[in-house]
């Protein structure tokens, strides 16, 4: 009977984690090296930031589960993506005790530094008797082109039959819309990659129908392109498709909660949120991304191209967002099928 009850509380923990889950076919990574199993991935560094800061403050190493071995915590013990990789004026966090002050102190903080509220911390129990510890993070980026793009005519994305809008520069387009892009390499018609300017960040388009994660892809498109000797300025016959993209995504990365943490007294992660919000057309780009990380003591034991060159975005592509002065991208994103990054028109 013990064992039974023990069970059901298990499920019944395991339920207030999950239950925030949803079905999507565009595959939210927790981890920057994650491989992907869906063909439309994307990753943001939010809930890397909340891990980073549960290991270092609370759990002071590496976060380990008691008689599970998990290959995600693995990955985000790697700690690939910090803080360091981000200007302090795009992105916030916060942790400490489950409770209300720490609630207003992150909904203030947020309002006053980006004007924004939050769409997790209602979905907080910010009185259960158990909860110790709570951590959060946002990124906000929202830049634009030096230049408008022009808008192109709408055509198919790969093997999709519907219509999509698209935005670049064609040959009728005024060559003062060149200084927007930086060719990086162009090895082929199937091989290429552009990153699209702005002040302090860049958009990086990589044509390739590799499935690799997103590490393995950023190494490869830096070695292809400090090997390409090809002309790196974009010039006149070279044309730039790109398209129009939105998506409005969240997860609860279910396999981390309701397990026991190694080394701590009776901590568990009892839920793992993220949220991205990622809008994309010819005048810039915004993004903004939430991660938030409810840890709580447990109460019993649960179970545990040269001339002419084409930069078609047209088909299968991976998209990184990054600063210009730092090492690794804060955004990447994987498309196959645009049906699932539709746009919606752009973000208010």
């Amino acid at each position: 009977m013990k064992k039974l009850i023990t069970a059901i509380l298990s499920l019944m923990l395991l339920g207030s984690c999950c239950a925030y889950a949803k079905e999507s076919q565009v595959q939210m990574l927790a981890a920057f090296s994650q491989k992907p199993q869906e063909q439309n991935a994307l990753w943001v560094g939010t809930f890397q930031l909340v891990w980073n800061d549960f290991a270092d403050n609370i759990v002071k190493g590496p976060i380990k589960f008691k008689s599970y071995k998990s290959q995600l915590a693995d990955l985000l013990n790697k700690q690939e993506f910090k803080k360091s990789m981000l200007s302090e004026d795009s992105y916030y966090t916060a942790f400490g005790p489950t409770n209300i002050e720490l609630k207003k102190q992150i909904e203030s903080a947020i309002k006053q530094k980006f004007n924004e509220t939050s769409e997790l911390l209602n979905k907080i129990d910010w009185y259960h008797p158990n909860r110790a510890y709570l951590f959060y993070a946002m990124l906000v980026k929202n830049f634009d082109f030096p230049q408008k793009f022009d808008i192109l005519a709408s055509e198919k994305f790969g093997k999709n039959k519907e219509l999509i809008p698209y935005f670049g520069i064609d040959k009728r387009s005024s060559d003062s819309l060149y200084k927007n892009v930086r060719v990086l390499f162009y090895n082929n018609q199937f091989d290429y990659a552009v990153a699209l300017d702005s002040d302090k960040d860049e958009v990086i388009l990589y044509r390739t129908n590799s499935r690799k994660n997103f590490a393995d892809l950023y190494n490869n498109l830096e070695k292809k392109s400090k090997k390409y000797k090809g002309n790196k300025e974009f010039v006149a016959g070279d044309q730039l498709k790109v398209p129009y993209m939105s998506i409005m995504q969240d997860i609860s990365y279910d396999t981390l909660c309701g397990k026991m943490i190694a080394g701590t007294d009776k901590l568990y992660i009892d839920k793992a949120l993220q949220t991205v919000q990622f809008n994309m057309n010819n005048t810039g780009v915004k993004l903004k991304s939430e991660a938030v990380m409810s840890i709580m003591t447990m109460s019993m034991p649960i179970m545990t191209a040269e001339n002419g060159r084409n930069f078609f975005f047209n088909n299968t592509f991976v998209l990184f967002m990054k600063e210009k002065d730092k090492p690794l991208p804060y955004f990447a994103l994987r498309a196959k099928d645009m049906s699932f990054y539709k746009y919606q028109g752009e973000i208010k």
